[in-house]
């Protein structure tokens, strides 16, 4: 054989170790070149070129091609498609992007098979959900996003969250996840553990989580629970967030406990000391305290003097000149200052008096009858009891609304003056 003569066998090897390439393969490929856009590489065992745009160098954002590739480097690249229309020595447009993307959806699928969670960065809000980026687009339907409604999404965009896998279509790039599932699945754990340990009665802290117009939820820690807009102060309060801030820490007490139905009622005015401790140091006989005017009844004006601690100004002592109803000199939310004139802790009473802060009208009725009111009772002795009209007498008819008071206060509490006057006959 000639030095110029080619080995059959040699060139039937090496036309062996040249493989065909097609869509779809994975091959490796040496930098050849690169440009501004895409690199030039040279596919290992083939004898052909092939060529990868910028845009499929990584999945994320590249500013400068030379920071992800240089000449010499050996990548591994799948084959998206022909360029040319010559099959042996055309080039092949690669793709390193979608080979990333291909071991990540298989890893993605391992971890749907097994039930189990992924953890992936919120990138954008759009039009009925978010956008994660799991290294493969996933979405997020905004029903699937909190165990709440919520109402502005833009909140999660940036945060890593936790995602339970629902649907997975690599085929179709359809990648669906759910953070609200992993949300419940520990809330329900959370609360097992919970509701073991939790009883009525117990005073715990909490977290505010929520606010609605009809109460706040405070986390207790992974569970929230509900404290109504009645039990959040002895004061009035009209909306929750009037006085209660998202995070802010609270203390609480345990009303209820509903296992079946998953519920935990709260309070926080029951966790604050009894609105009548220490009344008689808060609010001694003879005091002078601020009040503010909660409730008119014909009888008088209930009158707010300390968060839950209401005292009555009976009708003789609002004014000097006489009234008809209270609600002739007072208004319900007046701010008023009142006088102590008796104090009762175990039945939760105080007597109030508006009109022992001022003077009486010189010359008036009140002052220039007392002598005579006087002689009048001693004459009204003499003559078998009965009183002037309107001081009171043993027929004054008690209205039916007023025979059960939930006040606290006693028949003669409402009806005051005259009823002592009737007593004295």
């Amino acid at each position: 054989m000639s030095e110029n003569s080619v080995n059959p066998e040699t060139m039937a090897d090496a036309l062996k170790s040249v493989h065909q390439v097609k869509v779809g393969d994975v091959v490796k490929g040496e930098v050849l070149a690169i440009e501004d856009k895409q690199l030039t590489v040279g596919i290992e065992n083939s004898g052909v070129e092939g060529v990868v745009p910028l845009k499929e160098l990584s999945s994320q954002p590249v500013d400068d091609i030379h920071s992800v590739a240089k000449v010499g480097d050996e990548l591994e690249l799948v084959v998206i498609s022909t360029i040319g229309k010559d099959k042996e020595n055309g080039q092949y447009l690669l793709s390193k992007k979608r080979l990333e993307a291909r071991k990540i959806w298989d890893d993605i699928q391992k971890e749907y098979d097994a039930g189990k969670t992924i953890t992936a960065p919120v990138t954008s809000v759009v039009k009925g959900g978010l956008v994660v980026n799991a290294g493969v687009r996933g979405f997020v339907p905004a029903s699937m996003v909190a165990d709440h409604f919520v109402e502005d999404l833009s909140q999660y965009k940036g945060q890593e969250l936790e995602f339970k896998i629902i649907e997975i279509d690599p085929t179709e790039n359809r990648l669906i996840l759910s953070h609200r599932a992993v949300l419940e699945a520990s809330k329900a754990e959370a609360r097992k553990e919970l509701f073991a340990k939790l009883s009525v009665g117990d005073v715990i802290q909490g977290k505010v989580a929520r606010l609605t117009n009809f109460g706040a939820f405070v986390d207790l820690g992974g569970v929230d629970g509900l404290v109504h807009v009645s039990e959040i102060s002895f004061d009035h309060v009209n909306k929750p967030s009037d006085v209660l801030k998202v995070g802010q820490e609270v203390t609480v007490k345990v009303l209820n406990l509903d296992v079946d139905r998953d519920r935990i009622s709260l309070s926080i005015k029951a966790a604050l000391p009894e609105p009548w401790d220490d009344i008689e140091d808060k609010a001694p006989e003879g005091s002078v305290l601020d009040g503010t005017v909660r409730r008119l009844t014909s009888f008088g004006a209930f009158v707010e003097v300390f968060p839950g601690v209401e005292g009555l100004v009976h009708i003789s002592q609002i004014s000097h000149e006489h009234i008809a109803t209270p609600g002739d000199v007072l208004s319900e939310g007046q701010d008023v200052k009142v006088k102590v004139l008796s104090v009762d802790p175990s039945a939760h009473r105080l007597a109030l008096s508006i009109k022992a802060l001022t003077e009486a009208p010189a010359g008036s009725k009140e002052t220039s009858d007392q002598p005579r009111r006087n002689n009048n009772n001693n004459n009204n002795n003499n003559r078998g009891g009965r009183s002037r009209r309107g001081e009171g007498s043993s027929h004054t008819k008690i209205p039916a609304e007023y025979q059960q008071d939930d006040s606290g206060f006693s028949l003669g509490d409402i009806l005051g003056d005259a009823l002592k006057d009737a007593a004295k006959k």
